[in-house]
């Protein structure tokens, strides 16, 4: 669960070490929609809508720093949330989160993304909740996506949006069971500016230039812990070993193509729990647990702050009941010094997460 209070701490430091002369706001927004069956193994849960409450409070940005401009003067802040699963097994969520929030079609169209943790009411316990195979703890990984139309200041500061939202809960297999749940809703709420009558000055986006960088090349080593997906599982400890190439395209874009090798403990105690509790079975107990990787990926640079995702293929995987041979890897990678940087990383296959990494690579 550190992974999402590293997160939220990269972004909220831009809103605590903000530039002076910004604009203030905030937002309320009640949602109303469903929880996406994802996974069968939840439909158990899903018995009704449900409903909830999104608080948002923003800085405005114009420009003063280069990433401002490339990105069209986003907002950065943090968010506050409120759900109510309406499932007696998943009772009820409280959320906080650290956001960026993008405009588009005339500053009328705003997209938010946010990372956080949640609390969780009603998580699995073996004795009183046992049908809850969602949530296997009480605190949660957290991520909203909300896309709004957003009209300010109709009436001196306040004004209204109306959107979608997507609220995702997970521990990222930290404790089993991790079956997860995303919610799908309509959204409408009201915003408020502070400071709106006073004029606002946006710095003019740079002109456009020639870029060009060499391609770089990295190394990195990612660790955490994780379980075997069975439940009752303890955590395990593993490790990855990372290394890739790196070509810039632009400010914003790089382009990544790597390989890597996966040391995995949870993986071995599947196995020899596959063996056991299957002696007539196609597990052994002595396949290989080990797996090396090919991917390709993106990152989208904001400041010393990247956006990293990736796709990736096992192209030596000799235990294939353990997982899909098609993984993905979501997450944030923050410059340290110079060519040292770190990274928080969810690792999964499709939609079910197998670990949290933490990282730390150099660029040579």
């Amino acid at each position: 669960m550190r992974k999402i209070l590293v997160c939220a701490l990269l972004l909220s430091g831009n809103w605590l070490f903000g530039q002076t002369g910004q604009n203030f706001s905030v937002e309320a927004n009640y949602f109303y929609g469903n929880i996406w069956e994802h996974n069968p193994n939840i439909s158990h849960l899903i018995t009704a809508h449900p409903e909830g409450v999104l608080l948002h409070f923003n800085r405005k940005t114009y420009g003063l720093q280069a990433w401002e401009r490339r990105y069209n003067y986003p907002n950065v802040g943090f968010s506050l949330s409120y759900q109510d699963l309406k499932n007696e097994y998943l009772g009820e969520n409280f959320g906080a989160y650290a956001h960026l929030g993008f405009y588009f079609l005339k500053r009328h169209l705003l997209l938010k993304v946010g990372q956080g943790l949640a609390y969780t009411t009603h998580p699995y316990d073996p004795d009183d909740n046992y049908r809850n195979n969602a949530y296997g703890s009480r605190i949660l990984s957290s991520t909203i996506f909300t896309g709004n139309f957003q009209f300010e200041n109709i009436i001196g500061g306040l004004g209204f949006q109306t959107g979608l939202s997507l609220v995702h809960y997970s521990n990222a297999d930290f404790k089993s069971p991790n079956s997860s749940t995303n919610t799908l809703a309509f959204c409408a709420g009201l915003n408020y500016q502070f400071d709106h009558d006073r004029e606002v000055v946006y710095v003019p986006k740079d002109p456009k230039i020639s870029f060009s960088e060499p391609v770089g090349f990295n190394l990195m080593l990612r660790s955490g812990v994780n379980t075997t997906g069975v439940i009752g599982s303890k955590t395990y400890p593993f490790l990855t070993f990372t290394a890739y190439a790196d070509k810039p395209l632009n400010p914003k874009s790089t382009l990544q193509a790597g390989t890597e090798f996966f040391l995995s403990r949870a993986m071995e105690e599947y196995i020899y729990y596959r063996s056991v509790a299957f002696p007539h079975g196609e597990t052994t107990g002595e396949e290989d647990s080990k797996r090396a990787g090919i991917f390709l990926g993106h990152q989208l640079i904001f400041r010393k702050l990247s956006l990293i995702t990736q796709l990736g293929y096992y192209i030596y995987f000799p235990y294939e009941h353990y997982a899909d041979r098609i993984y993905n890897r979501l997450g944030l990678q923050r410059e340290i010094y110079k060519d040292l940087f770190g990274a928080i990383t969810v690792r999964s296959h499709g939609a079910n997460a197998e670990a949290v990494e933490f990282s730390i690579g150099y660029k040579f």
